[in-house]
């Protein structure tokens, strides 16, 4: 899987884009990915854990043996010293010292084994730790461009569905089916006029007729008054 994530993200961009456009799903298999990459570091952790502990072993072997080393030399030296002043005999002396100085360089051997496995193990734990930091800093790269392009995919699938919705509506027939709304609208409008006006016209004669027979009314009663009051006055009523 890092092979590739190498390819998809080390390729030109028509490359990379036509080998995420055969995947079926580009986010998830992206995720997979990223856990393949973070179970490589995990492994590469354990590595790097054992290569680091024998190079500390080698290290402490390297320091031992040279004070090993040192102390035996420093015995042959105090051996040869006793010899001289008498308190040993120089043959015994030359003989002991003899040995501490063997025992110095089978010291000095395995310091010197010790020193090559610990630099060996020191080029690799710096070559581990270059490698296990490039790989966490990848890691965390495609962990961010692929929150990116989450957002991003989330963001065209809602505007792809919008635009989808908008391009299925036909403009044309809405506005034909409004023109048709309006028609009937005012068609609506102009027969309740048309009823008001009637019925106003009704009312306006019915009103004449009724102020007609009223107008008659008053004018004999009037009239009828008038001709009472001359009678009452020849015969001298008040």
């Amino acid at each position: 899987m890092a092979g590739f994530f190498q390819r998809v993200f080390s390729l030109g961009s028509a490359e990379a884009h036509s080998i995420v456009d055969k995947l079926e799903d580009p986010v998830k298999m992206t995720e997979q990915g990223i856990r393949e990459l973070k179970s490589d570091l995990e492994k590469a952790m354990q590595s790097f854990a054992e290569v680091k502990a024998t190079q500390i072993r080698a290290q402490r072997d390297m320091e031992k043996n040279k004070n090993e080393s040192l102390d035996w030399e420093r015995k042959a030296m105090s051996l040869l010293q006793q010899g001289q002043s008498g308190k040993l005999v120089m043959e015994d002396a030359d003989r002991l010292a003899k040995e501490a100085l063997s025992r110095k360089e089978e010291s000095g051997k395995r310091f010197l084994l010790a020193k090559n496995l610990n630099d060996n193990q020191s080029n690799a734990v710096g070559k581990l730790q270059k490698n296990i930091e490039s790989l966490k800093s990848k890691i965390q790269q495609y962990e961010n461009e692929l929150t990116t392009l989450k957002a991003r995919s989330k963001t065209a699938q809602a505007t792809t569905k919008i635009n989808k919705q908008l391009s299925s509506v036909d403009p044309k027939g809405t506005i034909q089916m409004l023109e048709r709304m309006k028609q009937k609208v005012d068609e609506e409008e102009a027969l309740a006029q048309a009823y008001g006006d009637i019925a106003s016209i009704n009312h306006t004669i019915d009103d004449e007729i009724n102020q007609a027979l009223l107008s008659d009314s008053s004018s004999s009663n009037s009239s009828q008054s008038s001709d009472l009051e001359a009678l009452k006055a020849k015969m001298g009523i008040k």
